[in-house]
């Protein structure tokens, strides 16, 4: 299970490190066509890529989260199973 998500994490490491220079290339296209548009008073346009940009600040911090969750819910499973074997053995563990 560690090794899964530990691979996972490695994975996603090197997408985010190999891609955002494509990213990064759209904004000057972006900024120019918003000024453009801006200029001419077509304020929906700017309006629709400041959604865009929110939704892609979004989506790192929901998938940090999901991932802290999945660990916590595992890390509360694996605390269950050993409680469960520790009243089994009939052994107080020592705090």
């Amino acid at each position: 299970m560690k090794v899964k998500i530990i691979a996972m994490l490695i994975l996603l490491g090197f997408v985010f490190l190999f891609f955002p220079a494509e990213v990064e290339a759209q904004c000057a296209m972006c900024r120019g066509s918003l000024e453009s548009s801006v200029s001419q008073g077509n304020t929906n346009f700017a309006a629709g890529i400041n959604k865009g940009i929110l939704y892609l600040l979004a989506m790192p911090y929901l998938i940090m989260a999901t991932i802290a969750y999945l660990w916590y819910r595992s890390s509360k499973a694996n605390q269950a199973k050993v409680q469960k074997l520790y009243q089994r053995l009939r052994f107080k563990p020592q705090h």
